[in-house]
């Protein structure tokens, strides 16, 4: 084989190498990563209704409904998770409350589920603690924190729905214990009955899973919703506020509309 035949071989080779790379559907997929972590009913992770939460149901769905992603699931906990929201990548979270200072930086689906919103637990034990500001079997949340006799427990970075949290936010300090792990509820309810802060937040179906989950009787907490709160509040996926989160949530929408309410058999229920 000559010299001038060897290169046209290479050259060859290499325009055909610069063709596949640039042809249509070469390209590798994009990443689309999903942000999950335990919050029942949405997400279960644990015990016999694993992954029979609504959020769980729905995401099958998401997933084949976007063939053209590469889907990664991450367990993170709801800190975390906002952080990455907040960074270039293309990264959702299929349970998400929308709240104002989130949709500067997150863009919001239609509603996935409705959900009995957050309210407040306590041991039974302590009831005699709580009632001073309990009223129609509703708890005066920012009469309790002015009143400085008892902690809260909550969890970092998680929105409790857009009323509760502008009552947090105005609270004496040393009132609210903020939790940062990755088993934040679960930690809350074991500080619970140790005794070092009698009351805590979070979604009634979810405190009763942590409870079973941490070896504890959820029989043994009462649970009040939050005076002046929505009885129900939506959830949503929310995406990073990019081009191409704006591309998945409208997708995502249009699998939403095939699909209906997931939610409505969970509230059925309550």
């Amino acid at each position: 084989m000559t010299q001038r035949s060897t290169l046209r071989r290479l050259w060859a080779g290499l325009i055909t190498a610069l063709f596949l790379a640039w042809a249509p559907g070469s390209q590798a997929a994009p990443t689309l990563i999903w942000l999950l972590r335990d919050l029942p009913p949405l997400t279960v992770f644990h015990g016999p209704q694993k992954g029979k939460g609504i959020v769980d149901q729905v995401m099958p769905a998401l997933i084949a409904g976007m063939p053209q992603y590469q889907h990664v699931i991450m367990r993170v906990n709801r800190a975390r998770a906002l952080q990455m929201l907040e960074e270039p990548s293309l990264t959702c979270d299929p349970a998400l409350i929308w709240n104002p200072a989130r949709a500067l930086s997150i863009v919001y689906s239609e509603p996935v589920a409705i959900m009995h919103s957050n309210g407040m637990a306590i041991l039974r034990e302590n009831q005699h603690l709580i009632e001073p500001f309990v009223h129609d079997d509703k708890v005066d949340l920012p009469g309790l924190l002015k009143a400085q006799t008892l902690k809260l427990g909550v969890i970092a970075k998680r929105s409790y729905g857009v009323l509760i949290d502008s009552q947090l936010k105005l609270s004496p300090p040393g009132q609210i214990v903020m939790h940062y792990g990755n088993d934040p509820l679960g930690s809350l309810l074991q500080m619970q009955h140790a005794g070092r802060m009698p009351t805590l937040l979070g979604y009634w179906p979810e405190i009763q899973a942590k409870a079973s989950q941490q070896g504890l009787s959820s029989d043994e907490l009462l649970f009040y919703p939050i005076q002046g709160a929505p009885e129900y509040q939506s959830i949503y996926v929310g995406c990073s506020d990019t081009a191409q989160g704006r591309e998945v949530i409208s997708r995502v929408n249009s699998i939403l509309t095939t699909l209906g309410s997931p939610s409505l058999s969970y509230l059925d229920e309550q």
